[in-house]
């Protein structure tokens, strides 16, 4: 997978089944490039090894030109293993693997939300061909993709897909671990256990209703720490999640994967196939996926369903989750899957002391420190970063350094506290345009929104996924003051997913003169969709409550604000786009015009094109 790349620089993310350090030689045009490549790698596994590859030319990368690339193992039964694997790697006619250097961003991908068990295509098979048609002479691929949350879904893991995860544990030894205060002593003992199929709730913690949220909530003596609807099978140890990484992100592991319903209760058998065929799908569609990922430079952030749902939304989530030792653990462990398999890669340099501490706790003889390592996870900081482009790109962590309501503990936190947001503040002054990143939409849908805030009045922001940037009154006011400020850009552009259906918003600022033209792309999901006939009635309620003579403008947080909302031109009475699909942004140099596309999984390209007039 190619990941961070500037024109002093490459990185190549890869997991091999042996430590080994291959060298990386590089071609631009019909030139060679001379350089150097450096190495890091953490053992997750008996056979599995995370590597990191950075290649460093002597001269700075040519953008205008594409850059071909090669790995060389200097064991020849290495080199002869990967020669077989290229082979799936290559488009026709291709004789190397290729990308090209993002400097001036015109075209960049970005979506969320991939359940490989939802039953719509995977909307990632649009970046391959849009790769093939590049490389059989059409137009240029886009710069550059970014996955803006949700890559995994720890939390709501299909039958056989967990199956899956655990042959893929076995197959390569991927390190187990002891847990605390768990009906299981280490997680080998969750193969076999008559909780290992659907069952998993009963595994997972759960408190005494000792505090007034909980009793509210739950009303009973105990309560299931976790919040998500779909535990039945959530992966509890790093082993398992950085085996769903393997599985959704590759087809190698699934040619020694065999499906067995007499494994899981006979209760949910039917489930079981039911949810196989959807999975063999996903799976048979890999190579295609595997293959782009290796020509189109990929930046990650997480959201709550790469670790768990409902991650971090309140105060009193966090006292609950982060309170027992098994809970803590299994947010630690895929926070640590998180930073293995996406987060190191975004940022090479930012991480250099994890990976220090990571050498110290993964070794031969399997996880040790590893408690110390998952404090540290904890305590880090800097999961948020930018990237030096034209325009360039600022991607948030609206997950991890949270502002905590000091009122209650079931309200939701705001998305970014102050001194994340002063920063932020700090690294858009002065630009001419910037692209924002942030899982959530900043500006969402009024009718959801308020929907959420009557739950919230009601003490049940979690059983509505209260989760916006209007929720908490603290992150509002100073994220809509950063737009509402002289210094900020003329030209702000949002990405976001979340919340799985897509629309695009044109924002100005009322009553001035010289507004920044702010345009929020919000595409959501890669592979999920939200309940359609549900979705309908919440878009048309949203059109007529919220419409520009509504007097239920003034009470919103974002009422000195103008947005207007882009139909899809599939849909012109519509406003939300309910399609599994990966976004296209496409900006003029000057970021004047901002087309806004979604790529469906079935091969239906929709725009939205910045007409509508209606005023929401």
């Amino acid at each position: 997978m190619i990941r961070h790349t500037t024109r002093e620089a490459f990185t190549i993310w890869l997991v091999t089944s042996e430590s080994v350090a291959p060298d990386i030689t590089v071609k631009v045009g019909q030139q060679s490039c001379a350089g150097n490549t450096t190495h890091e790698h953490i053992q997750v596994g008996e056979h599995a090894f995370v590597n990191l590859l950075t290649f460093l030319p002597e001269q700075p990368l040519d953008t205008a030109q594409r850059v071909e690339y090669e790995l060389q193992f200097a064991a020849a039964e290495q080199q002869t293993d990967w020669q077989r694997t290229l082979s799936t790697l290559l488009y026709p006619g291709q004789s190397a693997l290729n990308f090209w250097v993002p400097e001036t961003l015109s075209n960049v991908l970005h979506g969320s939300c991939r359940k490989p068990h939802h039953q719509d295509n995977d909307s990632l098979l649009r970046v391959d061909g849009l790769i093939a048609q590049e490389l059989a002479g059409e137009q240029k691929r886009p710069d550059m993709i970014i996955m803006t949350g949700d890559q995994i879904y720890a939390d709501d893991v299909a039958g056989p897909m967990l199956q899956a995860v655990l042959q893929t544990v076995s197959n390569y030894g991927l390190f187990h671990e002891n847990l605390e205060q768990a009906v299981i002593p280490n997680t080998e003992d969750l193969i076999g256990h008559p909780y290992c199929y659907y069952h998993r709730q009963q595994i997972l913690p759960q408190v005494a209703t000792n505090t007034a949220l909980s009793k509210l909530f739950f009303g009973a003596k105990k309560k299931p720490v976790f919040t998500s609807v779909n535990a039945q099978n959530h992966l509890i140890g790093l082993a398992e999640v950085l085996a769903m990484y393997l599985l959704v992100w590759s087809d190698s592991p699934w040619e020694e994967i065999a499906f067995n319903a007499e494994e899981v209760p006979p209760a949910f058998r039917s489930k079981f196939e039911q949810e196989l065929g959807t999975i063999e799908a996903f799976a048979s569609q890999l190579t295609q996926v595997r293959r782009a990922f290796a020509h189109i430079p990929n930046y990650m952030i997480f959201d709550d369903h790469d670790v768990t749902d409902d991650w971090n939304l309140t105060r009193g989530w966090e006292q609950e989750v982060y309170g027992h030792p098994l809970s803590r653990r299994m947010v630690g462990n895929a926070l640590a899957g998180y930073w293995l398999c996406q987060g190191w890669g975004n940022s090479p340099e930012k991480f250099e002391s994890i990976y220090q501490l990571a050498s110290e706790s993964f070794t031969p003889d399997g996880l040790t420190k590893h408690e110390d390592f998952i404090d540290a996870l904890f305590d880090w900081e800097e999961w948020h970063y930018g990237l030096d482009t034209q325009p360039p790109v600022q991607v948030l962590d609206t997950r991890t350094r949270r502002w905590r309501s000091e009122s209650s503990l079931n309200k939701p936190s705001g998305l970014m506290d102050w001194e994340a947001l002063c920063e932020f503040q700090q690294q858009t002054f002065g630009k001419d345009a910037v692209i924002v990143v942030s899982a959530a939409p900043i500006y969402g849908v009024k009718f959801i929104e308020v929907i959420q805030k009557l739950f919230t009045l009601a003490g049940k922001a979690l059983t509505v996924d209260a989760e916006n940037w209007m929720a908490h009154k603290g992150t509002a006011s100073v994220i809509l003051n950063i737009f509402r400020h002289y210094k900020t850009p003329p030209h702000f552009i949002i990405l976001s997913g979340d919340v799985h259906y897509s629309f695009v918003y044109d924002v100005r600022l009322r009553f001035r003169r010289n507004s920044p033209k702010i345009t929020q792309f919000t595409c959501s999901g890669i592979k999920n969709t939200f309940p359609n006939t549900l979705i309908r009635c919440l878009d048309t309620l949203n059109q007529w409550f919220y419409s520009a003579r509504s007097p239920l403008n003034i009470f919103t947080r974002r009422r000195n604000m103008s947005v207007h909302d882009r139909h899809p031109d599939c849909a012109p009475n519509q406003a939300l786009l309910n399609r599994a699909a990966i976004g296209q942004l496409l900006i003029d140099p000057d970021c004047e015009e901002v087309r806004c596309l979604a790529l469906c999984s079935d091969g239906e390209t929709v725009e939205f094109p910045p007409e509508s007039d209606v005023d929401n």
